[in-house]
């Protein structure tokens, strides 16, 4: 199985970035490829300016494409995700998360951004086609210590975050391997 992680915090390091680490760790200790990617990892012009033949685009399009999942994460502002985000997420075609499961994450300043996900990003990934995108888990920035070092996370979004990566384990399982083909 392949999974793509996607950075979307214009910040490194960040917050968000640092439960794409945790999340990455917890899937390879499963035998799961993780390939991390970051907002970084572009050209602002080629965002900018909407290259969509930019070398770095293509080489994601590439990899979502053998992918059988995504965890997207991003810090909300302005009661939204990442602007940077967003233009990168322009750029991909409209079926780059078909067949794929998603689940996104986010941090924010206080608790009345948590429903940034819902209504903000996973619309946006919706449009992209995926094919299931699972309950997000929102952190709030009090929740997410050490973030340039060591993590370390508060006990209840551990608990949270493992359970998220357990129900993304087991969609990608049911999605790598259909129930008709297991019977």
């Amino acid at each position: 199985m392949h999974v793509i992680t996607l950075a979307g915090s214009p910040r490194f390091p960040s917050r968000s970035t640092s439960l794409l680490t945790l999340c990455q760790h917890k899937l390879e200790a499963r035998g799961v490829e993780v390939i991390p990617w970051n907002i970084h990892n572009f050209q602002p012009d080629d965002l900018f300016n909407a290259h969509f033949d930019a070398p770095a685009l293509l080489a994601l399009r590439e990899d979502l494409n053998d992918a059988d999942g995504l965890i997207v994460a991003t810090p909300v502002y302005k009661a939204s995700f990442s602007g940077a985000l967003k233009t990168l997420l322009d750029l991909l075609p409209e079926r780059a998360l078909e067949h794929k499961v998603v689940l996104p994450l986010a941090t924010g300043g206080s608790s009345g951004h948590m429903l940034a996900l819902d209504y903000a990003l996973k619309p946006v990934l919706n449009a992209l086609k995926a094919q299931e995108i699972l309950h997000g888990v929102y952190a709030e920035d009090y929740q997410v210590t050490h973030y340039d070092r060591k993590p370390e996370l508060q006990a209840s979004l551990s608990q949270r975050l493992d359970e998220a990566v357990e129900s993304f384990w087991l969609a990608l399982t049911r999605h790598h391997y259909p129930v008709a083909q297991a019977v």
